[in-house]
């Protein structure tokens, strides 16, 4: 290849895609209400990149989905082990976190399609084939910039000292922070073309639909796929691996977010995303070792527990008759809620490729 540099380090990779899109009359996932999917407005996609070194291989997929579902990811490691000889604990599989894609869990009064979700390990573990099936020499190239002015936290301190989510007429500020830096992994090949591009930011994808939403769409990841690909070409695999983004929404306040559609909110983060994304990757150095390594811990996690003060919450909200779709799941759930005192079993998953030297 091209070396960057006399010690830059080569390793097999490989990157496909694969569409995921429902069909049409499916339950949308994301809010409290059930929203049929009438037409498609972009496809949904199930994004892999396959890396070997030193004897390891890892391989990472993310899919246009609202949330992992543990029996999808578990039925899909298991065929990707049986097709491509890759561990359960070398395979991480998330989700972008759309709310314009189908239901994979239940939610309330959403209901999924079975056979759909039954077909997705299968559509995983094909992406994942055929990027191990199509690998090339590469460098890998990680970087990191800012993007600021995009999101806010959506969890509000109110003028009582209490933190509450989602209402704004009490506040004071923000209760919480944000995380506005983004990462980068290029995977470049022997004559320098970008191949595939990793992208780790934090921001909730419910953009483009909103709560009326009867469409499908990958949201802004999948224009921010769309701007990586016109500029890097269409062979290009963007995966978004989804930051921590439970309370970290689109920035309503910035001005030229508020003037736009939500459909222009959508391509508007997802090209200033890809923008930030490719600043990262144009600036990025090889790495000169790769060493791959991935682990999984069994983790116990409390469940919430209700106590006297949430009892109330619910009592005051059952009182009300003006409940939104969102408060009457509240009640219902809160009022039969199984987990007090007990505790969750969770899997915690890392990969690693390192950069060591210089």
């Amino acid at each position: 290849m091209s070396p960057d540099s006399p010690r830059t380090a080569v390793c097999r990779a490989g990157c496909a895609q694969v569409k995921i899109t429902p069909p049409l009359g499916i339950s949308l996932a994301g809010y409290f209400h059930d929203r049929v999917a009438t037409s498609v407005r972009d496809d949904l996609h199930a994004r892999a990149v396959v890396l070997e070194s030193g004897g390891a291989r890892l391989a990472l997929v993310s899919c246009d989905l609202i949330a992992p579902n543990a029996q999808v990811t578990a039925a899909a490691r298991e065929l990707i082990q049986a097709d491509c000889g890759i561990p359960p604990e070398c395979v991480l599989v998330c989700a972008t976190h759309t709310h314009t894609g189908p239901a994979v869990g239940a939610l309330g009064p959403v209901t999924r399609d079975e056979g759909y979700v039954a077909s997705l390990p299968r559509r995983i573990a094909d992406a994942v084939a055929a990027a191990a099936g199509s690998t090339f020499q590469a460098a890998l190239r990680p970087n990191r910039t800012l993007a600021e002015g995009l999101s806010f936290n959506r969890l509000f301190r109110q003028r009582d000292g209490s933190e509450v989510f989602g209402r704004r007429d009490q506040e004071v500020a923000c209760a919480g922070p944000i995380d506005p830096e983004l990462q980068t992994l290029s995977l470049v090949d022997e004559t320098g073309v970008l191949r595939a591009l990793l992208v780790h930011f934090a921001l909730h994808v419910d953009v483009i639909g909103g709560g009326t939403a009867d469409f499908i769409s990958a949201d802004w990841p999948g224009e921010m796929a769309r701007a990586v690909s016109a500029v890097y070409g269409p062979e290009v695999v963007t995966l978004l691996l989804q930051g921590t983004c439970g309370d970290i929404n689109h920035n309503p306040h910035e001005p030229s977010l508020v003037q736009r559609s939500r459909d222009g909110k959508a391509v508007q983060i997802g090209r200033a995303l890809a923008g930030a994304a490719m600043y990262s990757a144009e600036r990025a150095e090889p790495m000169v070792d790769v060493p791959l390594a991935a682990s999984v811990r069994e983790l116990s996690i409390p469940y919430y527990t209700r106590d006297d003060a949430f009892r109330a919450e619910i009592a005051a909200l059952k009182a009300r008759s003006d409940l939104s779709d969102f408060d009457r799941y509240l009640v219902e759930r809160g009022e039969s809620w199984p987990y007090d005192g007990q505790v969750a079993a969770a899997s915690g998953q890392a990969s690693r490729e390192r950069r060591r030297g210089g």
